[in-house]
């Protein structure tokens, strides 16, 4: 009676674990055979997570990942890793793993859109270039795009980083980058994670001071453009657009 009851606690066991195997590699047999297209967003997230724990299987905690970042992959883009291992089952391994996606999704977005043949003559392409690494910030950033006599991008600094409703700009700061790299012109770029780009009297104010300290240089400034997740403001054409 002993052995029977031990032989069946093994098969049970045994069991367990091919279930939890089947469901941990389930995504990859589906992607190898489908395509990653043929993915769903938590089995994406199953493969590069690799396994789950004991007691969920990895799409269970690549579910539990989605849904801390509120379903939204925007949120997901612009986790740390100290909110990634708030899941129990993600440890610094499969956080960083995640961290690694996602970086390489936003470099590649970024390199889809930044050409330096071609003009940063208007504010949509301002925002096609900055919104791969700006979306869903929760704080403040300060960019500064340095142009040369074509208005073709020389680079492009972070010059400041913030809170949730300002970030403080040093104009000496602004105006030494662009004269190490001998700009001609500069474009300013910032944020507001609120969700709603219309410019504050402070950034008005800002730009005012930026644009007398440049005329004393001799520099353009071309456009100072505040982005938010899905539209922008730019104050060269003093208009708000959807992206």
């Amino acid at each position: 009676m002993f052995l029977i009851d031990f032989l069946a606690r093994i098969c049970f066991l045994a069991a367990m674990k091919i279930r939890e195997l089947c469901e941990t590699e389930r995504p990859r047999e589906k992607m190898l055979i489908k395509g990653a297209a043929a993915l769903s967003e938590a089995e994406l997230l199953a493969v590069l997570l690799r396994s789950g724990t004991r007691e969920c299987g990895a799409v269970d905690l690549a579910n539990k990942l989605l849904a801390l970042a509120e379903g939204s992959l925007v949120r997901l883009f612009s986790m740390t890793l100290p909110d990634l291992k708030q899941i129990s089952g993600i440890g610094s391994e499969k956080a960083c793993s995640v961290m690694a996606a996602c970086e390489l999704g936003r470099r590649f977005l970024e390199e889809e859109v930044k050409n330096d043949s071609v003009p940063l003559n208007t504010a949509r392409r301002v925002y096609e270039l900055m919104i791969p690494s700006m979306k869903g910030m929760a704080h403040e950033e300060f960019w500064v795009l340095f142009l040369n006599k074509q208005n073709r991008l020389l680079a492009k600094q972070k010059l400041s980083s913030g809170g949730m409703d300002s970030t403080v700009i040093d104009n000496r700061m602004v105006m030494q980058a662009a004269l190490q790299r001998n700009a001609a012109a500069i474009i300013l770029v910032h944020n507001h994670p609120s969700g709603e780009p219309r410019p504050s009297h402070g950034d008005i104010n800002m730009t005012q001071v930026l644009n007398k300290a440049c005329k004393s240089f001799g520099i353009h400034l071309l456009d100072h453009v505040v982005l938010s997740d899905s539209s922008f403001f730019s104050f060269a054409d003093d208009r708000l657009y959807g992206a």
